[in-house]
């Protein structure tokens, strides 16, 4: 039996001094099977919107809904199953 590779994580973004970022709308369905390069969700930070696109082609499984929360930096909020 084979194994299957790990899942690859999509995370909040570092961006200077700033620890925390809020996850405004996700632009894909959870369980939907995505490209690498497309637009997958809204964040804030810094008060500004950013866009963080696929690291890679697979189905995504979100882990951070989108809502006023705060989320720390470097926090995984999806991940992608090739």
């Amino acid at each position: 039996m084979g194994t299957s590779d790990p899942p690859i994580d999509v995370r909040i973004p570092h961006s200077g001094l700033v620890e925390e970022a809020v996850v405004l709308e996700w632009l894909v369905d959870d369980g939907q099977v995505v490209e690498a390069g497309v637009r997958l969700v809204v964040i804030e930070l810094e008060k500004i919107n950013l866009e963080i696109e696929s690291p890679a082609s697979g189905r995504i499984v979100i882990l951070v809904p989108a809502s006023d929360t705060e989320v720390v930096v470097g926090t995984t909020i999806a991940q992608i199953y090739a």
